[in-house]
């Protein structure tokens, strides 16, 4: 019970912190525009959506409101990445906004967990570590990864290890995406996360998809969702 009780006030804590996020309006996005504008951007993050390079993320599936205010941060500089910025440059809201509607609505391929990893991944994603502070991860990305648009908190299910890694790496390293109340979540919670902690969450979530219901759920095995492993492919 104890546990369960730091998971939920972290996640409230958490979605009250979001509220402090005031992010620029969104347009309604077209999806077929956004698929015609999408052509610089196959080279590395796929025609689709899904990246064959893990140093790239992959965008098909991601929230719209994530990735609207990824671009909005990537122009303005605050989040620093010398390609997407000359990428961002040019585009304007309407533009953020087509493109985000038209990945958000692609489909994601299914990544595949090191199995070695999915232990102590599964662990810190479904319960943090109370030694630490660390809240589970799903307690704002939820249980199966797919995330909170509203609270602009990321799909994870899917998304490529090395890439997820990266990120946290420079998270706890002491970068941040902007100074607001938003921005500081993931540093905060990342600083605390040691190395292998990162490595085995991001391959965890790299093989994190929703089960699709069999036989054993009706025998009381309901697992709504897990992550895959080299082993189980």
């Amino acid at each position: 019970m104890k546990l369960i009780s730091t998971v939920v006030i972290a996640g409230v804590a958490l979605v009250l912190a979001a509220g402090a996020y005031a992010e620029g309006a969104m347009p309604a996005g077209n999806a077929a525009a956004g698929k015609a504008k999408s052509t610089v951007c196959a080279a590395c993050h796929g025609m689709d959506g899904n990246s064959t390079d893990p140093q790239y993320p992959k965008l098909a599936g991601q929230q719209a409101t994530y990735i609207f205010r990824q671009l909005e941060l990537f122009k303005s500089g605050v989040r620093k990445n010398p390609i997407m910025l000359g990428m961002a440059m040019s585009l304007n809201p309407q533009d953020m906004a087509d493109l985000a509607a038209y990945f958000s609505s692609q489909k994601i391929m299914p990544g595949v967990a090191d199995p070695k990893e999915i232990a102590v991944g599964q662990a810190i994603y479904r319960g943090g570590d109370r030694a630490t502070g660390v809240p589970a991860c799903m307690a704002c990305h939820g249980p199966d990864g797919l995330g909170n648009p509203g609270a602009v908190y990321p799909h994870l299910a899917g998304q490529h290890a090395r890439y997820v890694d990266a990120v946290l790496t420079a998270w706890h390293g002491g970068d941040s995406w902007g100074t607001d109340t938003h921005a500081s979540i993931m540093p905060t919670i990342a600083r605390k996360l040691t190395t292998a902690q990162i490595a085995a969450v991001s391959s965890y979530v790299a093989g994190l998809h929703t089960a699709v219901p069999t036989e054993s759920v009706s025998s009381g095995v309901n697992q709504t969702a897990f992550a895959s492993s080299a082993a189980q492919q």
